[in-house]
């Protein structure tokens, strides 16, 4: 998983705000989108695969999957949880 002094630095990419582990509820919310092949990140593309682990921005609004234990901290691959 990621380092604890790792997730200490990380940010979000578009608002700088902090980042914390998405917790089990939030990342089967987002599954569960992607199990129905409904659910598009903020660039528009269909998410393809189901997440393991995911950041969550400060203010709850935008996650950013983890994949193979490497956070995916692009604007565009970012999913709205809201």
């Amino acid at each position: 998983m990621i380092d604890k002094e790792l997730l200490e630095i990380l940010a979000c990419p578009a608002t700088r705000q902090p980042l914390r582990l998405a917790t089990a509820d939030e990342v089967a919310r987002v599954n569960t989108g992607v199990t129905a092949g409904t659910l598009v990140n903020v660039g528009g593309a269909k998410v393809e695969g189901p997440l393991t682990a995911g950041l969550v921005r400060e203010d709850g609004a935008v996650l950013y999957a983890i994949r193979e234990d490497i956070p995916v901290l692009l604007i565009d691959e970012g999913i709205a949880l809201r």
